[in-house]
């Protein structure tokens, strides 16, 4: 019997969904070495998870597309990690930041 986690679609599934998540993080203009220091780490984990499980990812997708390259932005409103993003793009190195559950 097979572990499903470690299944080749699920894998690239996993795997593709970290990419549009570090490219999201970028376009909301996060810092991901801050973001990963969130509640000591569970936020960013709990933040993978919600992006992996993510039924919205063609909107993604769509709304990555069509920024381009512009400047850092809010997160958009479809975004389950909206406001993890929001509370990342305010944590400064000196001064730990709790995230909205």
């Amino acid at each position: 019997m097979t572990d499903f986690c470690y299944s080749r679609p699920m894998l690239k599934r996993v795997l593709q969904q970290a990419a549009l998540m570090d490219r999201m993080m970028e376009a909301v203009g996060v810092n991901p070495a801050r973001a990963a220091r969130i509640d000591r780490g569970t936020a960013w984990y709990e933040a993978r998870s919600r992006c992996i499980a993510c039924t919205s990812e063609p909107n993604c997708r769509s709304w990555l597309r069509q920024r381009g390259r512009a400047k850092p932005s809010a997160p958009p409103a479809f975004c389950a990690n909206a406001d993890y993003f929001r509370a990342a793009r305010q944590s400064t190195d000196d001064q730990p930041v709790e995230a909205k559950p």
